[in-house]
């Protein structure tokens, strides 16, 4: 329900509405606080629903700690526990709370603690778990980190030269506005960043010269991120498109199997069947139609499921060699236990007559049988 529930559950969605409300309900009252009319007639109604929506950011937060393990299973419970709290989303938990009780241990430092409350209004990036479209954003940002911090990096080496031969033209004839070598950060980043804001400018000749022409590198130095984040956008909903693309690239694969009367899984809802975490069913064609694998779907005979798993990882290599059984074939007969075959060596599937059967050591090898044998190994 917290962490990683399935979306559609009823419970989990209605987990998600309170936690958003709360905190919709939480930055609509900070903001109406700060009318001194309406402070002065529901003030005593905003400070409650401060206290409250608080203390649900505070429960929030331990029960998100709690189920860490959940959100991290392939930790043990403390590590888990310690990369959420340093995540970026633990971190923007604890400041939306831990701000508000701070003035009761700390009373000078009130005012600075207040400042803090407005990370709070960073939760609502946990929308993007559940829209894609936002969800895109992040993504964008993150593939393209290094390019945008390129960028940024180009935009701050001109800001300082630029304040540096601007001091130098500028000094002489104002020495009260550009008094040190950076003193013109301010013009700098407000010329190369915007248009300037004319509380400091050049009146040189050289200085307005030099102006124009650090105005014009503005352009371009804003035009380079703002490029690079739009072809990421471009980039990645082309990826979203592309469901092959996008599998090979996350190294996920998928198989078809279909239900029968006797599966296990036949007469079961989705969220019954305990599919491991790093698996997922992706979609279900019943009777020629898509249905959206819900938790609670019930599965039924015939239903084909397409199912979702990671590929192998760590270097190793899984080798699928097909034997087929013919007449005159060795092991035409055979029982499989009785199969003079390596150690190294193991038999995963056995074709016959259009099904596929899971081997067991008695199972007898027929004419026309394909034997599916894996050689699994690390390279």
């Amino acid at each position: 329900m917290v962490s990683v529930g399935v979306v559609d559950e009823p419970i989990n969605q209605a987990y998600d509405i309170i936690s958003t409300g709360a905190l919709i309900i939480n930055l609509a009252a900070a903001i109406m606080n700060t009318y001194d009319n309406l402070n002065a007639r529901y003030g005593t109604c905003f400070s409650i629903i401060e206290k409250v929506t608080v203390a649900f950011f505070a429960i929030d937060f331990l029960l998100r700690l709690i189920t860490a393990a959940e959100l991290y299973p392939n930790n043990k419970t403390f590590v888990a526990m310690r990369k959420y709290i340093f995540s970026f989303a633990g971190i923007v938990d604890i400041l939306s709370f831990i701000p508000y009780y701070l003035p009761v241990f700390f009373p000078s430092g009130a005012a600075v603690f207040r400042m803090f409350r407005v990370v709070r209004i960073l939760r609502l990036f946990r929308i993007n778990a559940y829209y894609d479209s936002l969800n895109v954003i992040t993504e964008v940002l993150s593939s393209k980190k290094q390019q945008l911090m390129s960028s940024v990096f180009i935009i701050l080496v001109l800001m300082v030269a630029s304040s540096l031969c601007m001091y130098s033209v500028e000094h002489a004839a104002q020495p009260d506005v550009f008094q040190n070598a950076f003193s013109g950060i301010w013009w700098s980043a407000s010329t190369l960043l915007t248009v300037g804001y004319g509380d400091i400018y050049p009146v040189t000749t050289l200085g307005k010269f030099f102006g124009i022409m650090i105005a014009f590198l503005g352009v371009g130095m804003v035009a380079i991120p703002t490029g690079i984040i739009s072809a990421g956008f471009v980039e990645q909903y082309t990826r979203l498109k592309e469901l092959g693309d996008f599998a090979a690239e996350q190294d996920v694969h998928f198989i078809e199997i279909v239900l029968k009367a006797k599966d296990r899984w036949t007469g079961k809802m989705i969220k019954e069947l305990g599919l491991p975490s790093n698996a997922i069913i992706a979609l279900i064609e019943r009777d020629d139609d898509i249905i959206i694998p819900k938790g609670n779907v019930r599965l039924q005979a015939g239903d084909v499921l397409v199912i979702g798993s990671e590929a192998l990882k760590n270097g190793r290599s899984l080798h699928l060699t097909e034997v087929n059984i013919g007449e005159e074939h060795a092991w035409n007969g055979m029982a499989i236990k009785d199969l003079d075959i390596s150690r190294k060596m193991l038999i995963v599937m056995i074709k016959r007559e259009g099904r596929s059967l899971i081997p067991y050591g008695d199972m007898v090898l027929n004419d026309g049988d394909v034997v599916i044998i894996s050689d699994f190994r690390k390279r």
